[in-house]
């Protein structure tokens, strides 16, 4: 199993002063959450990537839209697909930015429900660790990111994946990335853990869904199109292991591409601020749903059925993906 780390709270006295520091531990596996369904069973969320603009670019009113539909729908909490602060993420954990492009963004009151959080490209160009650091849990107690991570629920099971050490022109053109890799080199051994934690936590989930959420695309016609490494090294274990539905960003728009050659529903959700307009390439074999301007995207479960909805800054329903699944049937 891989090594990941687990920050903890540790009290220090000196000199009479008690202080509140952090440090990491190692783990022998993907940290686990806990969340619970409502009570007639059922589950809702929200999923949003690369929005973090101070409220530029339609962030405030996608934000306002997702209030709306997020108390429609009674959410149970919002993913982020990461790229959650522009240009270059956080430079630590006093970075107004943080205060500005969320906790003062997405107030709506159905809102304020646990946020989880996955980092893009983007929020590795700045101090990746303060955006996995506890302390600005403090500051806002909805924020939980970590680079993987598992959350499980009666009916669901979510797997959160950092796929940025995955793209290797990261690591070729460090001059240009600058990407902060504390944490996670060596590379080719975090990988390798990584893709074993995940397959070994897929493979031991009992849960009748199984959701993995990722930043970089599998299947996009968008700017970005497939993410080969992403594709070669993680995408094998999620066909291996019946995975329902993958939900990522990095491609700034809206889109369902369905499999070709297995269940698996890819999922864009990038819309939470500057879309690239007219940036689509010519559709492929599965292509179902695409466009290129701002949005979001919501979800509801069952044990048996799962709708997803796509929705534009106005609020329009723009596409609807209905999925439906004996119970228990990949056991």
């Amino acid at each position: 199993m891989s090594m990941g780390f687990l920050w903890l709270w540790v009290v220090i006295c000196m000199n009479n002063i008690i202080w509140l520091s952090f440090v990491s531990v190692s783990t022998a596996e993907l940290q686990r959450f806990e969340h619970p369904v409502k009570a007639d069973g059922s589950l809702s969320f929200l999923a949003i990537g690369d929005w973090g603009r101070r409220g530029a670019y339609n962030q405030s009113q996608v934000a306002y839209q997702m209030g709306e539909i997020g108390a429609k729908l009674n959410i149970d909490f919002v993913i982020s697909t990461g790229d959650n602060f522009y240009n270059r993420g956080l430079t630590s954990v006093k970075d107004p930015a943080f205060v500005e492009s969320f906790t003062e963004i997405y107030t709506a009151k159905s809102l304020q429900k646990q946020w989880y959080i996955v980092l893009g490209n983007h929020d590795y160009r700045g101090n990746a660790l303060a955006q996995l650091s506890p302390v600005l849990r403090k500051i806002d107690s909805r924020w939980l990111c970590l680079r993987s991570f598992l959350v499980n629920t009666k009916i669901a099971d979510f797997f959160f994946i950092d796929t940025n050490p995955f793209v290797d022109k990261y690591f070729l053109r460090q001059k240009h990335y600058q990407h902060d890799w504390r944490g996670v080199l060596p590379r080719k051994q975090y990988l390798s853990n990584l893709l074993k934690d995940l397959d070994c936590a897929l493979r031991n989930s009992s849960a009748n869904w199984k959701v993995v959420v990722g930043h970089h695309t599998i299947r996009s016609i968008g700017h970005h199109g497939d993410t080969k490494e992403v594709v070669d090294q993680i995408l094998p274990i999620l066909e291996a292991n019946n995975v329902d539905v993958y939900i990522n960003g990095h491609d700034h728009c809206l889109e369902h591409i369905s499999s070709t050659n297995s269940q698996i529903q890819f999922l864009t959700s990038g819309g939470g601020s500057k879309a690239w307009k007219g940036d689509i390439k010519m559709k492929r074999d599965g292509s179902k749903f695409y466009y290129d301007g701002q949005g979001f995207l919501s979800a509801q479960f069952t044990e048996t059925d799962a709708e997803f909805a796509f929705y534009d800054v106005s609020g329009t329903l723009l596409h609807r993906l209905n999925l439906s699944k004996l119970l228990y049937d990949s056991m």
